[in-house]
């Protein structure tokens, strides 16, 4: 099921007399069960397409649709979505979890009865129920960030927008973070993730769309995208080091040999150093994989020679 549908948006600015094209036909779409990870530099154009998808912002052209609906003309599109805004943006400090989620419960059009009875079972879900009466100004960071998505999912959206989810967390709560990200996505709910941290957006997302100028560069499926990226050179480790015969074969061969490490560059020269290596060792053979981070960086440095 398509959960959220952007189809051509263009928005623009003018900037002291200057016109600015922030975003220009933008289209992509995120189904139930997907985390799609929506990046760029700043100023590429994502928050303005986030705000657009938000109804917080008019498009000059182009259209959104949330579960078939139109958030800047239809009430039905915003109750389908939650947004966790970057800082805990989305929370009253001087109020406790529990008021919070039924303060937003009743904000998103649920009875008070029905709001008391979700933030208590999201306050159990989330570990949070033994903080419940505490100032969220009290609470760790970690769990100010797990009240900031139980919030998010007190009247139950289909479309989540997160923005930043991890930032400045510890490595535990980041884990606790992680987890629910994913349980919420196999829920069946469609997920936007905008973060900087790309080891995470790597980790978490089924799709991946990099924004670049105020148009999509590439939108494809994150494993097919770093395989696209990823080289075919391998680097072999072994138990001591080479002897000057099995290093002049492996040389003639095309490798480089430095030490005790060995560097071929195609899937068909492995197999003929393996050949001539035998019976060393192999302590470890790495495939030339490549990351969310290089493929970004190699992007955004093909956007300043642009």
């Amino acid at each position: 099921m398509q959960v959220l549908e952007v189809e051509q948006l263009q928005k623009t600015y003018r900037d002291s007399g200057r016109v600015v094209e922030a975003v220009r036909d933008v289209s992509f779409s995120i189904s139930s069960h997907e985390v799609l990870a929506f990046l760029g530099a700043n100023g590429a154009g994502k928050t303005t397409t986030i705000k657009m998808i938000a109804g917080l912002i008019l498009p000059d052209r182009g259209s959104v649709r949330v579960v078939g609906a139109d958030p800047h003309r239809q009430p039905k599109a915003l109750r389908a979505i939650g947004a966790v805004l970057e800082g805990n943006r989305n929370l009253y400090w001087r109020l406790t979890p529990e008021e919070n989620l039924e303060y937003f419960g009743v904000l998103r059009g649920l009875n008070r009865r029905v709001a008391r009875q979700r933030a208590k079972q999201l306050l159990e879900r989330f570990e949070l129920a033994h903080k419940r009466k505490a100032p969220v100004q009290q609470l760790s960071r970690g769990m100010q960030q797990k009240l900031a998505i139980a919030v998010s999912l007190i009247h139950e959206p289909q479309l989540l927008l997160l923005d930043e989810p991890t930032l400045g967390l510890d490595v535990e709560a980041t884990q606790t973070v992680k987890r629910l990200i994913r349980e919420i996505a196999q829920e069946g709910r469609a997920i936007l993730l905008t973060t900087h941290q790309l080891d995470i957006a790597e980790e978490l997302s089924d799709r991946v769309a990099i924004v670049k100028k105020g148009e999509i560069a590439i939108e494809e499926s994150t494993d097919d995208l770093i395989r696209r990226f990823s080289g075919s050179a391998y680097r072999i480790e072994i138990e001591g080091e080479l002897d000057s015969d099995r290093s002049s074969k492996l040389q003639h061969l095309g490798a480089s040999v430095d030490r005790n490490t060995i560097h071929v560059t195609e899937t068909s020269m492995l197999y003929s150093a393996l050949e001539i290596l035998k019976p060393m060792p192999v302590v470890r053979i790495e495939k030339d994989q490549a990351n969310l981070f290089d493929i970004f960086l190699q992007m955004i440095r093909e956007q300043d020679r642009d």
